[in-house]
């Protein structure tokens, strides 16, 4: 007879920090507990009910401190609103954010103004982010006024010394955006959100846009800049092969909701979750002739208006059965550090 052991469920305790709790490095920088973000789009019809768009559905993460984690997931499973919602660029429905021990949902203005400096954001579309009349250099010096950093006649040159950091040159400060390339100005707008020196930084989609061959070179950049100033990071991205030798953690993501979680190492060598299987199958193995088993999900990611009932994956799920549907998987650890949400693997 074969005894199976019950799988151990992650715990989610209240989330409580002393101030020597969050001065002490084996804190998380970044503490998730609960998070919601909902948005109410109106009714469709007058006699018919509100509809919800259900973005981000409870997620509890941590974020170490000079760790980079990357979220994976298709287009549509919330990680850009979550990115944003932890920065509260958009304002949670419910749930705590909890940055370096201060709760950043209940921040008033002044407190949001110093948290602005400490974590910062690096934008998908870099153009779209950056004033077409405003220079290079008028874009940066202007979180330097915002925030009361350095004096005036010491700015030129710390905006001189933030180009060189990140590949380009001084003189590039006197330049319009629509003068550089799709990859320079990706590497401007990593430099405006150094210019503040955060301890956090969401990169939303950084290298989406981005070629093949400047995608190497600004993940390259993050990877040099994380470990000279002691970044801690969240990086966002679609694709598991542009992450894959960047973080140090995945966050597995769909409709919402996290699936699997652990050390990036055992993710790729080990993945737990049908869903982070599928992913994984579908990046291109870089050697010739070489192939690997393609996992095909039929069907389109659900509506976030009307979620599934109970594993919101089953629906393309290659495995799921008549239990999935009737009660939410709760997240169980498979290994240090590893968990995932799924009761049939």
């Amino acid at each position: 007879m074969s005894v199976t052991m019950a799988p151990k469920v992650v715990s989610q305790p209240e989330l409580s920090l002393t101030m020597s709790e969050a001065n002490n490095p084996a804190t998380p920088l970044v503490s998730l507990r609960g998070l919601q973000t909902r948005f109410n789009i109106g009714r469709k019809y007058p006699w018919t009910a509100e509809r919800i768009v259900h973005a981000v559905e409870d997620i509890n993460l941590d974020i170490q401190r000079g760790e980079i984690l990357g979220l994976v997931g298709e287009s549509g499973s919330g990680k850009t609103t979550l990115g944003r919602t932890v920065l509260r660029l958009v304002e949670p429905t419910d749930g705590r954010i909890v940055f370096d021990g201060t709760d950043v949902t209940s921040a008033n203005d002044d407190q949001l103004r110093d948290l602005r400096r400490r974590m910062q954001i690096i934008f998908q579309d870099p153009y779209a982010s950056l004033n077409p009349r405003m220079t290079v250099g008028e874009a940066i010096n202007e979180a330097y006024v915002i925030h009361r950093l350095h004096k005036p006649s010491e700015r030129r040159a710390r905006i001189g010394e933030l180009l060189s950091k990140v590949g380009l040159t001084p003189s590039h400060a006197n330049r319009f955006p629509h003068e550089f390339s799709g990859g320079q100005r990706q590497r401007i707008g990593i430099a405006r959100a150094l210019a503040v020196e955060p301890q956090f930084v969401v990169a939303d989609e950084p290298v989406s846009a981005l070629d093949v061959s400047i995608q190497a070179q600004v993940i390259n950049l993050l990877s040099d800049l994380k470990a000279e100033f002691g970044l801690t990071m969240l990086f966002i991205s679609h694709d598991l092969g542009v992450v894959e030798y960047l973080v140090d953690r995945i966050a597995v993501m769909y409709l919402g909701r996290l699936v699997e979680v652990g050390p990036a190492a055992d993710v790729y060598a080990n993945p737990r979750h049908p869903y982070t299987q599928a992913l994984l199958s579908a990046v291109p193995v870089p050697i010739p002739g070489r192939r690997k088993e393609r996992q095909i999900l039929q069907g389109d990611i659900p509506s976030p208006i009307s979620p599934p009932s109970g594993c919101v994956f089953r629906t393309r799920c290659p495995i799921a059965g008549p239990e999935c549907a009737k009660a939410l998987p709760p997240m169980e650890m498979v290994s240090p550090g590893h968990a995932k949400a799924c009761i049939k693997q």
